[in-house]
């Protein structure tokens, strides 16, 4: 699987970026896709991820309210929406895919070691 994300950067706190990733290699509805990212000097974290049809949709807490991942199966694309954005969401956000279409425990999907495919990244940065 290889995975393109795009979609990242300047914008100041309250704004909105919405971030894709375009995926290609494998039949892009067979497995399921999270989204990761990681700020200077910290340790890559969990922001969100969705099960193979897109119907489950899990999000860290620092983000649920504000961000939404959709896919679509059509496009082999999935998408973040970046809503009201805090400057403590400047990172780079990475796309990564696991090796299944779903977890069954949603802990699973919240584990950068679930996912062997990644993309390279796109920063976001936002002012205060």
């Amino acid at each position: 699987v290889q995975l393109q994300a795009s979609g990242g950067g300047l914008v100041q706190a309250g704004g909105s970026l919405r971030l894709s990733c375009a995926a290609s290699g494998r039949t892009f509805s067979s497995y399921a896709l999270g989204w990761f990212r990681q700020a200077p000097g910290k340790e890559r974290e969990f922001v969100a991820a969705i099960n193979w049809s897109g119907m489950s949709t899990y999000y860290a807490d620092s983000v649920k309210g504000r961000f939404t991942i959709s896919r679509d199966n059509a496009k082999n694309t999935v998408y973040l929406q970046m809503n009201n954005l805090k400057p403590e969401d400047t990172a780079v956000y990475y796309c990564a895919a696991p090796d299944t279409s779903h977890y069954t425990r949603s802990y699973d999907y919240t584990r950068s070691n679930k996912y062997p495919y990644w993309g390279q990244g796109t920063l976001v940065t936002v002012s205060s």
